[in-house]
Parts: C-alpha cells; sequence; structure tokens
C-alpha cells in the first residue's frame, strides 16, 4: 500500500465514523465492520467476503429480485437514484433496525432475510405484527408521517437491509411520482394485513380457531405449489404465541392436538398440511 492510498484510507475511515448515514442506529458491530471494509476493499481494489454467508446486493440497479419486488421495480432513473441515496449493510440474528418509539431516522429495504415487527404493552406483552417479505421497506410508515416508529423491528435470520435516511428518502418521493404510488401501494398492503390480524386475534372464540386462522394464512402466503402443502415455518412455539396472542403452552397443546387429529406434521422448519379441510372446519365451528 503506498502512502497516499494509507492516507486516503484512513482519512475516509475518518469520514465514515463521524457522517455515516446508519451512525447512532442499532446496529451491530459486524454491520458497522463489513461497512468499512467494504469501503478498505474498494479503495485497495481486493474481493471482500460478505459476514454471515450472505450474498451481498451493492446497487439496487444490479438487483437480481427488481422485477419481482413492488418498490425495486421502478424505471431505471428512479432505481439509479435510489441506489445513489441507500448505504448497503448487513445484520446478524438479533440486531434491532429500529426500536418502537424511536424518532425516525430512515427506511431499511428488506433485500435478505428476515425481520419481526413486534409490538410492546407496558407490562411486558408482546405481540407479533407480522414478518416481513423481501423487497418490503421498513419503517415506512414513521418516516413517511413523521411519527415515531410504532413496531420494533428485529432480525430473525441473517439479513441485508440497505438503510435510507428521511430527508433523503421524502426527497427522493418528491422528485419521482411512480414511487411514491407504490409507497401508497405498500402502506395500503401494511393496512389491510394489520385488518387481517385484526380478524385473526379479536373475532376468533378460541385459541385452536385462532391457530388454525394462522396456519391457513400462513399456507396461502408461502405456499405456491400444487398437491401437497408443505411450507417451511421456521418461528418457534413462543413467536406464533406471539402472533396470535396465546401462550406458548397453549400453542405447544394445540399443534400436539393438530397432529394427534392428523390435521398436520411438523419436521424441524418443516410444515406439512395433511387435512386442509380439517383446519377450515375448526373456523365454522
Amino acid at each position: 500500500m503506498t502512502a497516499a492510498t494509507a492516507f486516503m484510507f484512513c482519512f475516509r475511515e475518518h469520514i465514515h465514523q463521524r457522517m455515516h448515514p446508519l451512525a447512532g442506529l442499532h446496529m451491530s458491530p459486524k454491520s458497522f465492520w463489513y461497512t468499512q471494509r467494504r469501503e478498505k476493499a474498494i479503495i485497495l481494489g481486493k474481493p471482500m467476503r460478505a459476514p454471515y454467508g450472505l450474498e451481498i446486493i451493492e446497487s439496487c440497479m444490479n438487483c437480481p429480485h427488481r422485477e419481482e419486488r413492488l418498490f425495486c421495480n421502478l424505471p431505471a432513473a428512479s432505481v439509479q437514484k435510489l441506489s445513489a441515496i441507500t448505504s448497503p449493510a448487513s445484520y446478524p440474528k438479533g440486531a434491532m433496525l429500529f426500536v418502537e418509539g424511536q424518532s425516525p431516522r430512515g427506511v431499511f429495504i428488506l433485500c435478505s432475510g428476515k425481520v419481526k415487527l413486534s409490538t410492546s404493552s407496558s407490562d411486558g406483552k408482546t405481540l407479533i405484527l407480522r414478518i416481513s417479505e423481501l423487497g418490503e421497506v421498513l419503517g415506512l410508515a414513521g418516516v413517511v408521517s413523521g411519527k415515531a416508529y410504532q413496531a420494533t423491528a428485529e432480525v430473525i435470520e441473517p439479513t441485508q437491509a440497505n438503510f435510507i435516511s428521511r430527508n433523503e428518502f421524502l426527497q427522493f418521493l418528491r422528485e419521482h411520482g411512480e414511487a411514491a404510488v407504490r409507497v401508497a401501494q405498500h402502506l395500503a398492503e401494511n393496512y389491510h394485513h394489520a385488518l387481517s390480524e385484526m380478524r385473526t386475534i379479536g373475532l376468533s372464540h378460541s385459541a385452536g380457531e385462532k391457530l388454525a386462522r394462522f396456519l391457513l394464512d400462513w399456507i396461502a402466503e408461502h405456499h405456491t405449489g400444487n398437491g401437497e402443502i408443505k411450507v417451511k415455518l421456521t418461528l418457534t412455539h413462543e413467536e406464533i404465541a406471539q402472533m396470535i396472542g396465546a401462550s406458548r403452552e397453549t400453542v405447544t397443546r394445540l399443534l400436539t392436538d393438530f397432529k394427534k387429529k392428523q390435521l398436520l406434521q411438523i419436521k424441524g422448519s418443516t410444515l406439512l398440511i395433511r387435512d386442509r379441510t380439517g383446519l377450515e372446519r375448526i373456523l365454522e365451528s
């Protein structure tokens, strides 16, 4: 490394630590390490292995999933601007992107992995609102309204979630009308999802009905094939309980009962629905 290159790297690291848009967020040490190492690799012209085994998408322009995702599938000029204001970052399981009640610093575009959105009561009870899908823009309602984040976003598996500061994101929406329309669609989808969750928790007469409705909704969202219904269910019994407003013990007991009735089978993280009609009958009883 030449003296000039070494000076450039040290200068950029100093600026990065003082001005990086992710500074002050709930960013894991490895995420911050990745961003610094990525800049160093760019300066030195060397390849770098991404943490957590993730395939990091460095630019929205080169994203292989653009056509599949609502917000990413924009005209080239909009995607180019979006890429220019986006900061890639990776997070381990358990990292917090933002917490309930925090002032909205910006949005996170979920490129890979899974993020759990939850809310808590004053007595410590937690309700999981949803598990975010790839391509979703997290923190959107808070950034648009200017009000505090209404949920906590926790990473539940190694994840790439790219950050855009609030001011830059709002300016981007002012300049790109189609992106603003996509944001409205995104907020509408979240609204309909919230209504669905309210029906599951508020209108179900029993814990068994809540669990049956949850399982049916889960396979409707995650099963795309024909024939045998087999999907991944990586949530723990505690997390399922937090999604349907029940206790972990109740969920464990009901799943055991559903297995005995040959309604379903669970092996590891694989959920196999043996009798969908039987689950639907629980909702009618």
